[in-house]
């Protein structure tokens, strides 16, 4: 646990002292949220307007802010708890590049304890940035609608750490085969790219075809951005019902941001949700891990 303990915080002091990383991986999640705020918000708005109207029903401004504000917040969560991490684990590469890894792997220190020094290096800088972004969030909630309650709040954090882990041994395995920052900055781009749609947080996954929901009920991102969504908008729709929206309009609301999801039809469980996004992180865990074990001291 010494070797663990001091790989850890040598690897957290280089990240926090890369002042370009750090404020790059910082500055991200509030750049999202700008942009989300001022090109999404007028779409979403407009989006959840025309169908309570349509419906016959008269919508508060400030419940229309909450609904907006909700799917806004954990659209921007769920993307920057996982390419916040890729940033976060760009030492593992750097380290390659440096020769700092191979200065390393000759040192009597066992090739897991190494792998979860980096692993827990990035989980923690990784959670401090989204804890910072989901506090910014919240206080965007509290000023275009809030709804929360303090077990939303709490649920909310706790999907949050749940995505941070994630998002991290997804980072570790796919950052582990790199060894320059070609290949770093490449795979960085198609994440921050790609990462958004595939998880549904750019468009909910309703809003695709078919067969394309079937391919994407597969992946844990989108039950992790489904969880952030149920919990960020439980208020809205408690609001709505009590208010007297009929329980048919409220679910069709559900369903069109991705707070219900369904596996080939059937409807998927917040419950099952938790499972599906902890077996992925033990699983991406124990992949990591074991390519660190089986790699060669020259591929290391």
């Amino acid at each position: 646990m010494t070797g663990l303990g001091a790989l850890t915080r040598r690897n957290m002091k280089l990240y926090f002292k890369d002042r370009g990383m750090f404020f790059t991986s910082l500055i991200t999640p509030l750049i999202l949220l700008v942009l989300y705020g001022t090109f999404l918000s007028n779409v979403y708005e407009d989006t959840f307007r025309s169908a309570l109207e349509a419906a016959g029903a008269t919508v508060p401004d400030k419940l229309i802010g909450g609904c907006v504000g909700g799917e806004l917040v954990s659209s921007l969560l769920a993307v920057s708890c996982v390419t916040v991490a890729f940033c976060s684990n760009l030492l593992m590469v750097q380290d390659k590049i440096t020769g700092a890894r191979r200065d390393l792997t000759m040192a009597p220190v066992k090739k897991s304890t190494l792998a979860f020094g980096y692993y827990l290096a990035t989980l923690c800088s990784t959670l401090l940035i989204c804890y910072i972004a989901g506090g910014v969030c919240l206080a965007y909630l509290s000023y275009v609608g809030w709804y929360l309650t303090a077990g939303d709040v709490a649920a909310l954090l706790l999907d949050v750490t749940l995505l941070v882990l994630f998002g991290t041994a997804l980072s570790s395995c796919v950052n582990f085969p790199l060894s320059t920052q070609g290949q770093a900055s490449a795979v960085g781009t198609i994440i921050s790219a790609g990462y958004g749609f595939i998880c549904g947080a750019y468009m909910p996954i309703s809003q695709f075809s078919e067969e394309l929901q079937k391919v994407l009920s597969f992946l844990p991102g989108t039950y992790g951005t489904s969880l952030l969504r149920n919990h960020a908008l439980r208020g809205v729709f408690e609001e709505m019902s009590a208010q007297g929206f009929p329980e048919e309009i409220v679910e069709a609301i559900r369903d069109s941001v991705d707070c219900n999801l369904y596996f080939f039809g059937d409807k998927v469980e917040l419950s099952s949700m938790y499972v599906i996004l902890i077996a992925s992180i033990v699983i991406a865990v124990g992949l990591y891990v074991m390519m660190n074990v089986l790699s060669g001291k020259k591929g290391a």
